[in-house]
């Protein structure tokens, strides 16, 4: 199911009044959501405001993520309301966005619409759910055998020769 993000509004989402921590800028949150498309197979367009940095090189070779900026004559909902438009499939398209604006021409194609909020929260539990179990798997699945463990089995089994 391809997700078509609004950039900035998600990340005005996750940034928590009164709280005193580093925010995420465009980049990183482009790099969180491209493990998160890892993980689920999906892929996604992210739309921001405005022209982005000089050098967007960065923001290249993003796994599963497309990232579009709208440029300085658009808005980042109107190419977003574009994209579900031309859209040939837009029941199998959801809309990551607050706005309702956004969330309405979505329903309106029969595409799902989900509130940025609602989607930072998926994100989070997809990824911390990933961590915990590569933390509880023992390290040597991930390593591999040592040599000496090799030569032991390859022994044991008179493969040695």
């Amino acid at each position: 199911m391809p997700l078509v993000i609004d950039g900035h509004n998600l990340l005005w989402s996750i940034h928590k009044p009164g709280k005193d921590h580093d925010h995420a800028n465009d980049i990183q949150l482009c790099h969180l959501l491209a493990r998160y498309l890892k993980l689920t197979g999906e892929t996604a367009v992210i739309v921001f405001d405005g022209a982005g940095p000089s050098d967007k090189s960065a923001f290249d070779n993003i796994s599963g993520l497309e990232v579009v900026f709208a440029g300085l004559s658009a808005d980042a909902d109107t190419v977003i309301e574009d994209k579900i438009k031309a859209n040939t499939a837009p029941k199998r398209m959801t809309v990551v966005s607050s706005d309702r604006r956004l969330r309405a021409a979505a329903r309106a194609r029969k595409a799902t619409a989900v509130k940025s909020e609602v989607f930072w929260r998926s994100l989070q539990k997809k990824l911390s759910r990933k961590e915990s179990s590569e933390k509880s798997e023992p390290s040597a699945k991930r390593l591999g055998l040592s040599s000496a463990e090799t030569e032991q089995w390859l022994k044991f089994f008179n493969l040695d020769q």
